[in-house]
This record gives C-alpha cells, structure tokens and sequence, in this order.
C-alpha cells in the first residue's frame, strides 16, 4: 500500500533502493505518529471535516493501535510503505472508508516532521535524563574522594596537585555545558510543523494553534515553508547536543584507560569488568573504555554527516532527507548506551589514595612552594627563581601540603553551585514533559 498510489506499481529494484531500511526505522516512530494523528483529527472535527462520530471512532482505533505498539505487537506489514501507511491501513481495515478520511489536510511530508519532532523531543528529554544520572555519580565520587591527591599534568608532564574530588567534579560541570546545549536543541524541535502539509500550507481552513496545544509544542513553526525547512535542522541541532555529550564521555574514557595503565596506577576496577590477552595472563584491559571512546569519536562525526547530507538540497521536500534517520537514530541509541555504561562502570571505580607519596610525583609541589613564599614576603620572581634553582641543583624538599581555597579549587569544590547550575540548565527538558 502507498499512499501516493495512482494505479501503478514502481519497479521492484526502484523500490528497494529508495525505500532502504526505512520501515525498520519506522518503528521508532509508530507511537508519534498514532499520537500525531489523534491530534490531528481531533482538529479535523473541529473545522467540520469529521462527524463527531468518525472521530469518536477513528480515537478509538487509534487509541487500539497505540496499545499494540506498546505492547510490542505492531509491525509494518510486506509492501505497505512506511508507518504512516500501515497506521492508515490498518484504520482503513478495521473502520472502512472512515480510515480514508484521516488524511484530510495533511501530506506525508508534515505528517513525518511531527513525527521525528516528538520522537526528538522524547529522545532529548530521555539523553537529558541519562546524562543527569552519571552527573549524580560524578558529583557523588567528587565528594567521596575530594581530599584524594593526584597529580595533575599539563603536556602529560607532572605539574600541579589535583583531586579525584576534582577531577571527577570536572566532568560532572562539563556535562552541565552539553546539557545547555541539549536544552537548546530541544527547543528547535519543540516546534509544531503540522498544517504545513507538502511545505505550502492548505487550502483547508485548519487550526494548526489547536493541534500545537494538543501535541504540547511551546511553539509552532507558523511559516510552512519554514516548518519544511526545518527538516535536517532539527536534526542537526540534536546531533551538535548529541557530540557535545559524545567529547565529555570521550575525553572521560581515555583519561580512564590512561589512569588504568600500570605507569599511572590510579585507578582500577574488579576484575569481571575488564577483558583479558589471549597470551598474557597478567593482563586486565580497560575494553570498555576503549570501545567507549571509539563510540564517542564516531558520535563526534554526525553533526558533519547531516551537514554534507543537507548542504546543497534546494528549498522544499527532497528524498535525501529520509537519509537523516539512519544517521540520527542509531545515534541517539549509541549515546545513551555509553552514558548508561559510563555510569555503571563508575560505581566500580577504584581510587588509589597514595598516588602522591612516589617521590616521582615530588615537583608537583614547587608551585605551592613559590606561593608559600611569596605569600611569606618575598617577590614572586625570586621565589620562583629560587625553588627553579633547588630544583636543578637538587636541594629541593617538597611540602605536601596543599592550601587551595578559591572557589572551584582543590580545597573548595563548589559541588553544590555546579549542582544547581545543572538543575537549571536541564529544568526546562524535564519540565516540558509533565
């Protein structure tokens, strides 16, 4: 069943091509699409293009169709086209020529961009929750191990005193950047296309504020050809949200596996959680960091996969957009992967509490050392001059003791700030959905 159906079938290899896999990604739209439809022929009533009846009916049907999605029991069946076909279909079934009429005011193209704008909107608000449960962890393990020395590098050379408080409060502040930038690309998609219709509007008289209200958008994209447009930007926006979160876990991953590594030492976890060499029995490798850190460079690409997808297509509808859900699909499913992941492996973490005591790790105290006499009265130049000579000659002693007491430092974590600076970057995605 096509919905553009004249009396003629395309050749079997021109479907297959244009087609793809485009009804197995479907799937993840058939909810959207039931809820797009209620939406929409509850206005149709309302203009007087349904009897209140039909509409009672066509509700009823939808509101079956939806339960079988959700208990696993849809499918889009051989030679119906997509879902928007197959929902259609199985009305037109079950009700008769009442099915037909769902389609009033409406084209497949506006019918598809409600679709993936609902499903975009889930998918944001469900990363959003997934980044906010490994944020949690971090902010947990930052106060846990705040008082924990580590060294700190610059050009992987020993340099400062750090924390594990630190340095895992570092990535729990960075998730709250990515979540500004994830709140942002929710309100992109947070638009109603609908009434837009093949991108130039209709001539029926329908009311696409009602339809915005029933569907919960906070806006609605009111130039349809804009709202047309919108397709491949909404997509665009989530994937530059979605490699944002993709850089932190990934910068996360390699300082794990790095860590792990027998001449660092810092960190480890329990053996079931690491893999194993086919010839050396010693080893315990950190697989799942890797392959985490592989998963997150290639996230990295999508926002350039959309962007040479959509660059040079002229205005209106062009096929190369369906392309974009097996871009943007898979991704959304691969990030909240690694986030769960992450977070898992995290709980497991192990801390080593007595890095600092190696004499190697003695330099990172020359700084304090400078301060701490500079502080005592003398010029800052000749203190540094001074440590820089005991250093090269071999005189200098280092003082453990750490003082660090300005915000964001080692002796004043500001956890708390940064928490709330995540409860009001993420607020409006949870908001959004009660």
């Amino acid at each position: 069943m096509k919905l553009w159906s004249k009396g003629f079938e395309p050749d079997k290899m021109i479907e297959e091509f244009t087609v793809g896999n485009d009804r197995e990604l479907d799937m993840r739209l058939a909810q959207y699409d039931v809820e797009g439809s209620m939406a929409h022929i509850r206005m149709l009533e309302s203009i007087g293009l349904l009897q209140p009846d039909e509409l009672h009916k066509l509700l009823e049907a939808l509101e079956q169709i939806l339960g079988e999605i959700r208990r696993g029991e849809f499918t889009i069946e051989p030679g119906i086209e997509d879902v928007h076909s197959q929902v259609e279909f199985l009305l037109t079934q079950r009700l008769g020529d009442i099915g037909k009429k769902i389609h009033s005011g409406r084209s497949r193209n506006d019918q598809v961009l409600v679709d993936l704008k609902l499903f975009m909107r889930a998918e944001l608000r469900s990363i959003a929750a997934d980044v906010k449960t490994l944020f949690d962890t971090l902010q947990k393990l930052s106060e846990e191990h705040r008082d924990t020395l580590m060294p700190g590098y610059t050009h992987l050379q020993v340099a400062m005193p750090s924390s594990f408080g630190l340095w895992f409060g570092a990535y729990a502040e960075a998730l709250v950047d990515d979540v500004e930038l994830l709140a942002a690309a929710y309100r992109i998609a947070d638009q109603n296309p609908l009434g837009s219709a093949a991108g130039y509007g209709s001539s029926f008289p329908l009311d696409r504020e009602m339809t915005t209200r029933l569907l919960h958008f906070r806006t609605l994209h009111y130039n349809v050809v804009a709202a047309q447009m919108s397709r491949g930007k909404t997509e665009r926006a989530a994937s530059m949200a979605i490699a944002a979160i993709a850089s932190t876990l990934g910068h996360l991953a390699m300082d794990v596996c790095m860590w792990m590594c027998q001449n660092f030492g810092f960190v480890s976890f329990p053996d079931e959680l690491t893999t194993g060499s086919s010839i050396m029995p010693h080893k315990k490798n950190p697989d799942v960091f890797e392959i985490m850190r592989g998963k997150c460079n290639r996230l990295q690409a999508v926002p350039n996969e959309i962007a040479l997808l959509t660059a040079n297509l002229p205005l209106g509808y062009n096929r190369d957009l369906q392309l974009l859900k097996d871009i943007i699909f898979p991704a959304t499913a691969e990030l909240r992967s690694c986030l769960r992941m992450a977070d898992f492996m995290l709980h497991h973490i192990r801390v080593r509490k007595d890095i600092i005591d190696n004499p190697r790790y003695d330099y990172l105290f020359t700084v304090e050392e400078v301060n701490r006499r500079t502080l005592g009265g003398m010029p800052f130049r000749e203190a540094y001059r001074t440590v820089g000579m005991e250093v090269q000659n071999g005189t200098y002693k280092p003082n453990k003791e750490v003082h660090h007491t300005h915000a964001g430092s080692i002796g004043r974590l500001c956890n708390a700030e940064i928490a709330l600076k995540m409860q009001q970057a993420i607020d409006p995605l949870i908001s959004s959905a009660e």
